[in-house]
């Protein structure tokens, strides 16, 4: 009988145990040597039957035919479970996350599958390759060079590339080295723009003209690689002549700045001069049309008074012409400071200085007055001078008598 046999006298019979009381036979219990590698075995397969729902332990013969094949079952359930781990092993490393501003293109053996948007997803591993591209992030690239202007001089422009990546699959297989491709196209694309333009519109007003051309003929460079790259915007950050000429460059600006300047000036100047001249011809114009109206409607009024004093005359001849005569008078002395006074009955005319006894009324004034005879004060003194020169005449009538 086997020594696990049920029944049996197990704890004395076991070969490995360390429980019996043999003291004195050759039999030494359980310091015999190591346990059985099938035993090993089978105690492992007993336990994963248990965690796996198996149906336990199976009892055998001992050593013979019986064990042979309770061992070589166990071996195949290791195995089995080995197997088991390793597929849940590989299809856990075929789990993988797509970010929102990513995509995920797909190889299986090497040919191209399709293009997956961001989220949780599983490809098998070790058969398809996946590689991530970040689409949203826009790229920086710059690039400087020396080249050849139309009128054959020379100029170096830097500027600055930003693109976008559109198409992760042409970004990743059409095109060994996307970005190292941009560079030769953004330099090819600037040579070609910068030989079909002057210097002089480079260096000034012509720069964002030149990153629009450039910018243009480069893309139309990514459209026909197929790159999978989208240019969004060229930026000329500086165009200068080399260091070599910079100075006389700067001269040459600065001269065309001030010959700009200069036209500004002239024809601000131009500008305010030419109207104010207009304003003044019209102004003699108008003065003109105005005076030679006033002159014709003068000499009309002359003509009309003369006509109607003419008609006057010849009603009253006498008194017209006495008349007449006290206006002219009145229009000759108006100005004068002189007095002349004819008094009836007398042969001569008086003179009176009137000017000159202004004069002398104002010298004896004090420094700090100015004292002058106005109209109302020299009719006054004519008064009184004329009421002299009349009492004078009465009383030499008198003598004479």
């Amino acid at each position: 009988m086997a020594w696990n046999e049920p029944g049996g006298n197990g704890k004395n019979q076991d070969p490995w145990g360390g429980g019996g009381d043999n003291r004195g036979g050759n039999n030494r219990g359980g310091d015999q040597g190591p346990p059985d590698l099938d035993e090993a075995l089978r105690k492992l397969q007993d336990k994963l039957n248990n965690i796996f729902g198996g149906s336990g332990k199976k009892p055998n013969s001992g050593f013979g035919g019986d064990g042979g094949g309770s061992g070589s079952s166990s071996g195949s359930g290791f195995f089995i479970v080995i197997i088991v781990l390793a597929v849940l092993l590989w299809a856990g490393m075929g789990a993988y996350t797509v970010d929102q501003q990513e995509r995920a293109v797909v190889l299986r053996l090497g040919e191209f599958i399709e293009t997956k948007g961001p989220g949780l997803r599983w490809n098998p591993p070790l058969i398809d390759q996946v590689s991530k591209v970040v689409v949203t992030r826009v790229r920086t690239r710059d690039h400087r060079s020396l080249m050849l202007t139309k009128d054959e001089n020379i100029v170096e422009v830097e500027m600055t590339v930003q693109y976008v990546i559109t198409d992760p699959k042409d970004f990743l297989l059409n095109v060994r080295n996307p970005e190292e491709s941009l560079s030769h196209a953004a330099e090819s694309a600037l040579r070609h723009v910068v030989g079909a333009t002057e210097m002089h519109s480079i260096l000034t007003q012509g720069r964002e003209t030149l990153g629009v051309q450039v910018m243009e003929r480069l893309q139309g460079y990514m459209r026909d690689y197929r790159t999978g790259l989208q240019i969004s915007q060229v930026n000329i950050k500086e165009a200068k002549a080399p260091s070599q000429v910079q100075d006389a460059f700067d001269d040459v600006i600065k001269a065309r700045e001030d010959e700009q300047r200069v036209k500004n000036e002239a024809e601000a100047y131009s500008n305010g001069v030419v109207p104010e001249a207009r304003g003044q011809a019209q102004r003699m114009l108008e003065e003109a049309s105005a005076y030679r109206e006033e002159v014709i409607a003068k000499a009309q009024g002359e003509s009309q008074r003369f006509t109607a004093l003419l008609t006057e005359y010849e009603k009253a001849p006498e008194v017209t012409r006495e008349r007449l005569y006290l206006d002219t008078m009145e229009q000759v002395m108006t100005d004068s400071p002189k007095v002349l006074v004819d008094v009836e009955g007398g042969n001569n005319m008086m003179y009176l200085p009137l000017d000159k006894l202004s004069q002398g009324v104002s010298t004896r004034q004090s420094a700090d007055t100015s004292v002058s005879l106005d109209n109302q004060s020299l009719r006054q003194v004519t008064d009184q001078v004329i009421d002299q020169l009349r009492q004078r005449q009465a009383s030499s009538r008198r003598e004479g008598r």
